[in-house]
């Protein structure tokens, strides 16, 4: 991964959302993050906000108003945004969901997990990943 990485985070829990984002600078300090709280949120900033491009997407499954299927599909449909991966990030561990998402483009999918040395190991796997 290049040097000061942007990650992008589209999660409608605040606490998750602050949760992967200390983990990420506890392993990174010098990464930047982007918020999202929905997946029409998420277009919104990534299509608009051209300029700083994430080197990640992370999506959670189950957001208000556009949801993490839908959002991904968007993606993957966008010349701009379609090389970027995008992790699906979610509580679900179902394997319909996984195959699904893998389908529509997804890079991996990642439960949550419950702890947070569990979290920063998982991200720093992700970080330390070949993505192209």
């Amino acid at each position: 991964m290049k040097k000061n990485p942007v990650f992008f985070i589209a999660d409608d829990d605040i606490d998750d959302q602050e949760l992967f984002i200390k983990a990420l600078k506890e392993i990174d300090g010098q990464c930047h993050c982007i918020t999202a709280f929905n997946g029409e949120e998420a277009l919104f900033k990534l299509v608009n906000e051209k300029t700083n491009l994430p080197d990640v997407i992370f999506l959670d499954l189950n957001m208000p108003k556009v949801n993490g299927k839908q959002c991904l599909k968007e993606i993957k449909l966008n010349s701009m945004l379609q090389h970027i991966p995008v992790i699906i990030y979610s509580t679900s561990a179902a394997v319909h969901e996984m195959q699904e998402t893998n389908q529509l483009g997804a890079a991996l999918f990642m439960q949550k997990p419950s702890r947070f040395n569990e979290l920063r190991h998982s991200l720093t796997q992700i970080i330390s990943h070949n993505w192209k």
